[in-house]
């Protein structure tokens, strides 16, 4: 350790020569030559010599290591990697990385009838416990970028108490987050959770249980991960073991991008509560859904399902048992499936049920099987299986389906890129968390493998992180498609390095600008071809979920590249720079490409625009920026 000082001295001073030949391009936002950032903007003056000014949104991500830091975290690298575990706090917070926070236990008591207005990145134990009559109103909790949160108990053995609990990560961005109990073992009084994890992006949720044992108790949860985008979730206990209980669960997972939903007990248990659940899992695109019980061993009661799996596109659904064991109960299901493609597995419906009245208006799936279900006793008004009249009428609406989650203006003909064009923007948004890049003398020395990387950031096994590591280096281990020359670069220096094997050393990077236009009507103003609007090739990178910044970054050959101003519609004012690519050879790629669903007709047959994402880029031959 004696020696870490002495390499940094040695390394700051090179970098104070080198600097003093360079200063005037390291820039006023550079002054100190003794960064790793400085380092690095000389490091691309020397393999890119050009002279163009470095593009904020690139600068932005260099880390923030002073050189002495990452001597001393390269030292320790370079003698074992997983040493760095060992230091994982102060690295992770010196290099601006993406680590999982030490949360301890907040065991704060608070008033029978308090007010929270916003509460984030917490391990909260404990909130209105034993509370008797009053109120007790929980408005927001972690509306935030990327929390972790763990929120143990809320409003448990209450009595006569009313809890009100407004929304919990709304919009949050690549979020872990457990519940674990809401409302359980309480009498009397109500509980109304709005909205769980409305809109967020890559969420890893669980919910544990919500109002378990509840006596005399009217519970309401309205939105669960509505409008939400990718993850994973389970959902393990609502109302179980309830006496007398009333609950009304509106949506869950409804409008979802590819989510993996576990449902495990809705009503289990129950006596003589009545309970409804409306929709769960509608218009979810490439839903994985797995809903293991509804109602079973219910005691008197009445239950009722509205819609699951209504229109949604795609994906595979298992349903396990619903409403088995029940006695002298109602048990309603309106509506199972009418998706779009997709499988479904539904076991057990109504069996060893006494005197129950359980009826189903419509089940309609494709390739399924309906296994287990009462001979007696039950009421089917429709079963649709395949059949030529169903499959006819699911093909003349498939295009509609499958067009419905290509979002408006994600992409695009090069003819809509002139000027007066007004076109739709997407979400172009960076929805990944901030981070930055390691430098490539602490970075090329980690093991790039997901075992090696979950070891040393200590990500725990089957963690959302931990998967996440793991599909990112599935991903760069993907053999290229036909004529691409692909790598996954784990350092500003290997990107550098790449663009220029690839394009040469006189070469520019873009992104678009901002976020601005997101969502709306944009209008297109000045449009400018790179390299003259010449058919050319550029090397776009793309960032993959990781601890530290990697980007996918690939060649594309025979495209062409546009700057455009984008203007907003009704005042005409500039609102944003935007980066475009037109990709001219689509014939490699598949049938079901989105592209294709929104603008047909079929690979090879048209050119395929779109722009560049902002937290992504795009590096082409030399054109002054």
């Amino acid at each position: 350790m004696a020696s870490i000082p002495l390499i940094a001295i040695l390394i700051s001073l090179s970098a104070a020569a080198a600097a003093a030949a360079d200063s005037a391009a390291v820039g006023k936002s550079l002054t100190n030559p003794f960064t790793e950032k400085a380092a690095l903007i000389r490091y691309w003056n020397r393999k890119v010599p050009n002279k163009n000014p470095h593009p904020s949104f690139f600068i932005s991500k260099l880390t923030p290591l002073s050189a002495a830091d990452a001597a001393t975290f390269s030292t320790l690298a370079a003698s074992d990697p997983t040493k760095l575990s060992s230091r994982l706090p102060s690295l992770c917070s010196a290099a601006g990385l993406l680590c999982l926070p030490e949360l301890t236990p907040s065991l704060a008591s608070h008033p029978s009838d308090s007010s929270f207005a916003a509460y984030v990145d917490r391990n909260f134990t404990n909130y209105g416990t034993n509370a008797a009559d009053g109120l007790s109103s929980f408005k927001n909790y972690s509306g935030h970028f990327i929390p972790y949160n763990v929120f143990r108990s809320y409003g448990r053995n209450s009595a006569g108490h009313n809890d009100s609990f407004s929304s919990f990560e709304p919009g949050g961005n690549v979020v872990v987050a457990n519940f674990s109990s809401y409302g359980s073992d309480s009498a009397g009084g109500s509980d109304n959770f709005t909205s769980y994890a409305q809109s967020a992006n890559v969420p890893d949720f669980g919910f544990t249980n919500y109002a378990t044992v509840g006596t005399g108790r009217s519970g309401d949860f309205s939105l669960y991960s509505d409008d939400a985008n990718s993850g994973d979730q389970s959902f393990s206990g609502y109302g179980k073991n309830g006496n007398g209980a009333t609950s009304a669960f509106v949506f869950y997972a409804n409008n979802s991008n590819v989510i993996t939903n576990g449902f495990a007990n809705y009503g289990e248990n129950g006596n003589v509560n009545t309970e409804s659940f409306k929709v769960y899992g509608d218009n979810g695109n490439i839903p994985e859904n797995d809903f293991r019980s509804y109602g079973s061993e219910t005691n008197v009661g009445t239950d009722t399902f509205a819609n699951y799996r209504f229109k949604s596109n795609a994906g595979d659904d298992s349903f396990a048992s619903y409403e088995e064991a029940g006695n002298d109960a109602t048990a309603k299901f309106k509506n199972y499936g009418k998706a779009n493609g997709g499988s479904d597995t539904f076991k057990g419906y109504g069996e060893k049920s006494q005197n129950d009245h359980v009826s189903f208006k419509s089940y309609f799936a494709d390739n399924t099987t309906f296994k287990s279900y009462a001979k007696t006793g039950i009421e089917f008004k429709s079963y649709h299986n395949s059949s030529s009249a169903t499959a006819s009428t699911e093909a003349s609406t498939a295009g509609a389906a499958q067009n419905r989650w290509v979002e408006p203006g994600k992409f695009f003909r090069e003819s809509s890129l002139k000027k007066g064009t007004v076109m739709p923007m997407p979400d172009i948004r960076d929805r990944m968390p901030p981070r930055s890049f390691l430098p490539r003398s602490i970075a090329g020395k980690i093991p790039f493998t997901d075992a090696s990387v979950v070891e040393i950031f200590k990500f725990p096994a089957g963690s959302f992180m931990a998967k996440a590591v793991k599909s990112t280096v599935g991903d760069c281990e993907r053999s290229p498609s036909r004529g691409e020359t692909k790598r996954c670069v784990t350092s500003a220096e290997d990107m550098i390095d790449f663009a220029v094997s690839v394009l040469g050393r006189d070469i520019v990077v873009r992104s678009t600008d901002s976020s601005n236009g997101s969502k709306g009507k944009i209008l297109i103003g000045e449009v400018k071809g790179v390299d003259g609007g010449r058919v050319t090739k550029s090397v776009s990178c793309h960032q993959s979920l990781f601890p530290y910044l990697v980007h996918y970054c690939h060649s594309v050959p025979r495209v062409r590249v546009y700057e455009a101003e984008i203007l907003a519609v009704d005042t005409k004012e500039k609102i944003n720079h935007g980066t475009a690519i037109c990709h001219l050879d689509t014939s490699d790629w598949s049938p079901t490409h989105g592209a294709f669903v929104a603008l047909g007709p079929a690979p090879g047959k048209i050119e395929v625009c779109h722009w560049i994402f902002e937290g992504d880029m795009t590096w082409t031959v030399g054109d002054a920026l």
